[in-house]
């Protein structure tokens, strides 16, 4: 068992410094690299994230840095940045990571272009280091601050998974583990662009009903493509499917329903962190190419890209054939 003494965190962002001070609270020595020399200033001088988590403190023991080198003496690394620039943080980070140090990522989508998910990228990009993903319902300022969480650590060797949830584990943050990786990722990934969705009926008034049909609808969407990508349904069914996407598609503290709603009352939408409105496209594809029907993740990607509008999305969506309950 590797006790995992030393752990680096890849991304300053509000997600990031959650995490850090997670792995703080878990007895952890950290290490929180930000590629935005000022910002990493800030949090050195600050000791709060001024920009994301104004309210939350760091933790004694996370050492916030822009020097990239030093992450090399860490036991494992967390790589908490947006899923689209996954692959050129590992081109920066790859030579300085220790030979054998589990790399973790901590994103929820899929690459755009190459439909790759995360841990696909890992692997590609840090052969050198075993590939794990952590997913799951979490608000970052929640974990932040110590609020009670259960999240899902996956690895293709579940022993791996089992020690890195013990390392991270606190009372105030349970880690399930799993060997479902690739299941793991689906869950995260998908419910960004369903949430998405449910913002945008949250946002166009059509009640809470609608709103219960539309995440009963996008979970049974969410299953039918977990399975024709080799998914477990237990994995599906638990915190990093149906439950993340009961918490993200229900609160205005999600970016990604936040950034629905806004296009629901007709306005446009500023966040540029909202995981679901990068991945939309990748998902409808992956969806398409595997003959998944997915007609909530189509109509969610095609009014993103202006196709349709709102109205058209909704009544394209009531006027599809009744069939009995999958």
């Amino acid at each position: 068992m590797t006790s995992f003494a030393s752990i680096a965190v890849l991304g300053g962002g509000a997600w990031g410094t959650a995490l850090a001070n997670a792995a703080s609270r878990a007895g952890r020595d950290v290490v929180m690299w930000e590629i935005d020399t000022a910002q990493a200033d800030s949090l050195k001088r600050d000791r709060v994230n001024t920009r994301y988590l104004p309210d939350v403190p760091l933790h004694d023991r996370v050492t916030p840095t822009s020097d990239i080198a030093d992450i090399a003496s860490a036991d494992a690394v967390l790589i908490a940045v947006p899923a689209q620039y996954m692959r050129e943080t590992l081109a920066v980070a790859g030579a300085y990571l220790k030979p054998g140090a589990p790399a973790i990522s901590c994103a929820k989508g899929i690459e755009r272009g190459t439909l790759a998910f995360m841990s696909q990228i890992l692997k590609e990009m840090l052969p050198r280091n075993p590939a794990a993903a952590l997913s799951g319902p979490s608000f970052a300022a929640e974990v932040a601050r110590g609020l009670p969480a259960a999240v899902t650590i996956a690895a293709q060797d579940e022993w791996l998974a089992a020690d890195i949830g013990r390392a991270l584990a606190s009372p105030g943050l349970r880690l399930y583990h799993s060997d479902d990786v690739l299941g793991v990722e689906i869950g995260g990934a998908a419910k960004n662009v369903l949430a998405i969705g449910a913002g945008i009926a949250a946002g166009r008034n059509l009640g809470q009903s609608a709103g219960a049909a539309f995440i009963a609808r996008g979970f049974a969407e969410l299953r039918r493509f977990g399975a024709a990508l080799g998914a477990r349904p237990e994995t599906l069914m638990g915190l990093s499917g149906l439950g993340d996407l009961v918490l993200t598609a229900t609160s205005p503290q999600s970016r990604n329903f936040s950034y629905g709603m806004a296009i629901g009352r007709g306005e446009a939408p500023n966040d540029k962190l909202a995981e679901g409105a990068f991945t939309a496209e990748a998902l409808a594809e992956l969806g398409e190419k595997n003959g998944v029907d997915m007609p909530i993740a189509s109509a969610v990607r095609d009014v993103l890209e202006r196709t349709i509008s709102v109205g058209e999305a909704v009544e394209t969506l009531l006027a599809r054939p009744l069939t009995a309950e999958e």
